[in-house]
């Protein structure tokens, strides 16, 4: 059987997913997924491969959260201090 990483792995390769959407298919935890993140990103280097991640905007403004080097959704807009914020979006490419 593969780990949660492999399974995350082939997950994201074939397509695009935010965190919510790995832990119901992974039946894991959401902080788990943004736990196994960095280190998937590490994992692909070698391979020639690339986490790809779509940024978290904000739903009211548009701001996109473009210089982010953290995985998680931000709690807040920085700009017009709404808290609905659309997740980040990752894949493998």
């Amino acid at each position: 059987m593969p780990t949660i990483r492999e399974q995350m792995i082939d997950l994201l390769l074939t397509g695009e997913y935010d965190a919510h959407e790995l832990s119901q298919h992974l039946r894991i935890q959401e902080k788990e997924v943004y736990l196994h993140l960095p280190h998937i990103a590490k994992t692909l280097a070698p391979r020639k491969r690339r986490l790809t991640v779509v940024p978290a905007a904000c739903i009211a403004c548009g701001f996109a959260f473009r210089d982010r080097s953290r995985f998680e959704k931000p709690g807040r807009c920085p700009v017009c201090r709404s808290e609905r914020i659309r997740s980040p979006r990752f894949s493998i490419a």
